[in-house]
């Protein structure tokens, strides 16, 4: 692997340095979107079950918001839950969109690795071809080994490049569909809310949901 790095040439520092930005980036991005945490199982029957016997109160309601992303769009809503239907939509809107930037994190970066790295692995070739034409000019074709040095720094960087945008990509890709279909569940379990709450939807039906 270092003869690799020291044969690619200098570019292959930044390759390396971004190879390790996207692991580390996919491994925490694994780890914050799993469903479970986001979006506890029958969070808004629980609530609805603590309003129905008057056990929701700043506390409870201040221990929604802290237990998930989806509990801080809802604690929006419940704090308004006493106001009309528009009102506690647009304050779960507003916490919404902060929430969604934080299932985002991340996310931009991984996309910029994904499509900088081809680019610095094209910049090697180009250098590298540069060196074996330089060769050429000066010396000839007669010294094979330098012409090879040229041919295979274009080639590691070339390879490099791809091999951290390729996998790049395809993680950035999954994990935007991931954050979309979060997203989505997110809001018809705000709109759950907001139903039962306004007494739109009987309490039985919130529960069999």
């Amino acid at each position: 692997m270092f003869e690799l790095l020291r044969a690619g040439g200098w570019l292959m520092g930044p390759i390396l340095l971004c190879s390790i930005a996207a692991m580390a980036i996919v491994i925490e991005r694994f780890w914050a979107l799993r469903r479970a945490v986001i979006m506890p199982d029958d969070l808004v029957t629980r609530i609805w079950q603590m309003h129905r016997r008057h056990l929701l109160n700043d506390d409870r309601i201040a221990e929604i918001r802290e237990g998930s992303a989806l509990g801080r769009m809802l604690a929006a809503g419940l704090v308004n839950r006493f106001h009309s239907r528009e009102v506690m939509k647009e304050a779960i809107q507003d916490t919404g969109r902060q929430v969604v930037a934080d299932l985002e994190r991340y996310l931009n970066t991984l996309g910029t690795i994904a499509a900088v790295t081809p680019l610095l692995g094209l910049l090697g070739t180009v250098l590298g071809m540069i060196k074996v034409f330089g060769v050429i000019m000066e010396a000839g074709v007669g010294n094979p080994g330098v012409l090879a040095g040229g041919i295979s720094q274009a080639l590691i960087t070339t390879a490099a490049g791809l091999s951290v945008a390729i996998p790049a990509l395809m993680f950035h890709r999954y994990f935007n569909n991931r954050v979309d279909k979060i997203v989505i569940a997110m809001e018809e379990q705000a709109l759950r809310l907001i139903e039962v709450m306004q007494g739109e939807r009987e309490a039985g039906e919130a529960e069999s949901r």
